[in-house]
């Protein structure tokens, strides 16, 4: 498993968000939340010593060699501006758009990750990943998951003309969007599965954060007196994100009533 390591200094927060899906419901509608994350990125950069991504920054994503999906320049550019000025952005992938190959690391400067990561940040250790496929249940999705992540069917895909391939793969995504009814105060950590998950990883090796997105619910769940699972929520409803000071870990939210 890949780590990380960020010296972090006095006066500076790293900045954690996930789950934009870029793309979703329509044209407008994401525009809309796209100029929203660039505002909240022009209000952070100030204390940003990192930004991290963790997964469904689009509602679709694919690279074919000499195509990329249209729209999101915005977004990109200011991601562009941020590694230009010595910001380091990190993406990982999430289940809408784990078929990230190179271009947003030669594009615009980011780093990419396709599985969870250790974070090393002063003297703290924080376990960081999107979250898709970990816990217990889930099965179909997993096996599906093995699929879309092999080899030769990404391969196989990019054979299909991109009008095609990407009119079809839009139509999934929009019905394995997760239901954003939920209520927080309904969770259960016991049935909340990347809760359990880290639950069970933290029996076997420490670490004081475990930050994950995927599951659309701003949550701070206390695992023990030293470690605490977190999910980042997303920003189709709550416009959460989170904020590290090499201390504590935060979610705040952005433009939004959420509390």
């Amino acid at each position: 498993m890949h780590t990380l390591t960020i010296d972090l200094d006095q006066n500076k927060k790293i900045f954690f968000a996930s789950d934009f899906h870029l793309g979703a419901p329509n044209k407008e509608g994401s525009r809309s939340r796209e100029k929203k994350i660039i505002r909240w990125l022009e209000t952070v950069e100030k204390e940003a010593a990192a930004i991290l991504l963790v997964g469904d920054l689009f509602d679709f994503w694919f690279e074919y060699d000499h195509v990329v999906p249209k729209g999101f320049v915005r977004f990109l550019n200011k991601l562009a501006e941020f590694s230009d000025k010595g910001i380091p952005i990190y993406i990982f992938h999430g289940n809408h758009d784990m078929w990230m190959f190179d271009y947003l690391e030669s594009e615009i400067g980011a780093t990419v990750f396709s599985d969870p990561i250790h974070l090393k940040v002063n003297d703290k250790v924080l376990f960081v990943g999107h979250g898709d496929g970990l816990g217990p249940g889930d099965y179909t999705f997993k096996a599906l998951r093995k699929v879309f992540r092999n080899k030769i069917a990404q391969w196989l895909f990019k054979w299909i003309h991109p009008d095609i391939g990407v009119g079809l793969a839009n139509k999934w995504s929009s019905r394995s969007r997760i239901n954003h009814t939920i209520e927080i105060q309904e969770i259960n950590r016991e049935n909340e599965w990347l809760f359990l998950y880290s639950k069970k990883l933290e029996a076997d090796q420490h670490f004081d954060y475990y930050v994950f997105g995927h599951r659309h619910l701003p949550l701070t769940l206390d695992i023990n007196k030293e470690s605490t699972y977190i999910n980042l929520g997303e920003w189709l409803n709550f416009n959460s994100f989170g904020v590290f000071d090499g201390t504590d870990f935060q979610i705040d939210y952005f433009e939004s009533d959420s509390n």
